[in-house]
């Protein structure tokens, strides 16, 4: 009996969570968008309102310095908070192209996401990127079409360019009443109703007015006969044109329905988020090299999907961003460390609520906590209740850059070294160490990387360090009978250019696309791979 009790309480709490990434290009409105979903969650009191004129207080969550500096979000913020019963975990995820691969792992740790894209700007170039990857893994996605109060492309334009440079399928779920100067609100077709911005507060939101449909006569008297007209044509266009919002073909990633609202005038952000409770998906199973893994097992299971060093700079810690796939994580539990092989237990587990951390007593499968490391975790570990499991699909991509890394200040050497090896952990960029003389090298895949590394190096670690630049086109990940004569032929003439990665493995660094297709010719039985997850899984 008191089995059955536990598996109706593990059930009930996975139906009530709600775990999503939110992906925009730089600039769309993300940061504010989440803080605003806080707000209505009642998990800060006022919104950091970020002003035009670039006097910004720093949103909630960018709290690594670089970031209010730059203003970009760098790295992922995890954020918990409760709505209508639903305890919904947002991971926000780096816009800047620079920080795509924090981006990709970040996804293989949501449920569902929620793309962001600018009224004026419409579809761009790392948007495309990253809803390919939410293609390819079938992840659920609404599009929420933002800063409604600028002027911007036409609604119908929009929806046609989402559709054809992102590949979606849609359906609008709400419809704006005028734009940019003649914004007067937004007609909710989910839920049948309009909502009035009233232009003079420009914080404030008008009432919401419930109507009949679309043709009811109290959308003249609210919004003008012309609008009025205007928005029934509309809305009798999308019943022809879009398909019918379908959950099914939602949850299966065929169909992404579509809202319109301006987060930084609050705008629309509650109808998304009521839609988004009703309709997203609750924590999905997760496929591990063994087997599926599903989120009701009794057995706990959980992913390292990313490790950010120092979250407080006045203390050298490391937390170990953990996404649990399947039971319940206690504190102070035994839990197997799969790499490892050993036992492990953790007497503060965190859960994440903007930038204040608190320690929790449970946690549940769609939930993230951060565990303090002293070093035990790297991105992809696996942490179960004993059972061997191995979760897949979370990848390190060649780098596109390349620069050796010298001490500055040869008595802080040792800070430096730690410094570098925290950061490589983290996921921030990937260290390669020649063979031939064990220079150490940096790969990233976007050069803004090197002054995050710089500044952290220098602000976390007091260590100072320089680069030099370096002609290689792609690290290769060698894969090869290490007995065989042709894999030491192979060492023999290529022995400049090779280095070991962090994990040691063997890594081949080719100066052009010419040198790797000429390697592969004439050493057939060496296998180059330029994403290292095979490495990692062995």
């Amino acid at each position: 009996m008191h089995g059955n009790r536990l598996m109706t309480f593990l059930e009930k709490e996975i139906s009530r969570r709600k775990t999503f990434g939110i992906i925009s290009h730089p600039d769309a409105g993300k940061t504010t968008l989440t803080e605003k979903l806080l707000l209505f969650g009642g998990a800060i009191q006022e919104a950091g309102a970020v002003k035009s004129n670039k006097i910004k207080k720093a949103a909630t969550s960018d709290f690594m310095e670089i970031e209010r500096q730059r203003g970009i979000s760098v790295a992922t913020s995890v954020l918990a908070f409760e709505y209508k019963n639903y305890k919904i975990n947002i991971l926000d995820t780096p816009g800047h192209k620079d920080f795509a691969e924090d981006t990709y792992r970040t996804l293989t740790a949501v449920d569902s996401v929620i793309v962001v894209i600018d009224v004026a700007k419409g579809v761009e170039e790392q948007t495309e990127k990253l809803v390919e990857v939410c293609r390819m893994r079938q992840i659920p996605m609404i599009v929420f079409i933002n800063k409604l109060d600028r002027e911007g492309k036409d609604a119908f334009d929009l929806l046609d360019e989402v559709e054809q440079k992102l590949g979606l399928r849609v359906t609008p779920l709400s419809i704006p009443i005028g734009m940019g100067a003649d914004f007067q609100g937004i007609y909710n077709m989910y839920e049948n109703n309009i909502q009035l911005f009233l232009e003079e507060k420009k914080q404030k939101i008008g009432e919401r007015v419930l109507i009949d449909n679309v043709n009811d006569p109290k959308v003249a008297q609210i919004v003008g006969e012309k609008p009025a007209e205007r928005l029934q044509e509309e809305v009798e266009l999308i019943q022809s044109v879009y398909p019918t919002f379908d959950r099914d073909q939602y949850l299966n990633g065929e169909l992404q329905p579509v809202f319109f609202g301006s987060a930084l005038n609050n705008f629309g952000v509650q109808e998304l988020l009521d839609a988004f409770i009703t309709i997203a998906p609750e924590p999905q199973p997760k496929m591990a090299e063994e087997r599926m893994v599903s989120p009701d097992e009794d057995i706990f299971s959980g992913f390292v999907f990313k490790i950010h060093a120092n979250m407080d700079p006045k203390h050298r810690n490391r937390l170990a961003f953990i996404k649990i796939v399947s039971g319940i994580f206690k504190r102070n539990e035994n839990y197997l460390h799969v790499r490892e092989g050993k036992k492990m237990k953790f007497a503060s587990p965190n859960t994440f609520f903007a930038d204040k951390k608190e320690i929790v007593e449970e946690s549940f499968p769609g939930d993230i906590v951060g565990l303090h490391d002293t070093g035990n975790f790297r991105i992809g570990d696996t942490l179960t209740g004993g059972i061997p499991l191995h979760f897949k699909g979370i990848p390190n991509f060649s780098p596109e850059h390349f620069r050796y890394i010298n001490n500055e200040d040869p008595l802080k050497a040792k800070q430096l070294a730690k410094g570098i090896d925290q950061l490589m952990d983290e996921g921030v960029a990937q260290l390669f160490i020649m063979e031939m003389n064990g220079r150490k090298l940096i790969g990233t895949v976007g050069a803004l990387q090197y002054e995050v590394i710089q500044y952290r190096l220098e602000h976390e670690y007091g260590a100072k360090c320089t680069y030099e630049p370096v002609s290689i086109h792609k690290a290769c990940w060698v894969e090869a009978d290490e007995k065989s004569d042709e894999f030491l032929e192979f060492k023999r003439l290529k022995q400049r250019f090779l280095a070991k990665d962090k994990y040691g493995q063997l890594v081949f660094l080719a100066d052009s696309s010419f040198t790797i297709s000429m390697t592969q010719e004439k050493f057939p039985t060496i296998k180059l791979h330029f994403i290292s997850e095979w490495a990692h899984a062995k």
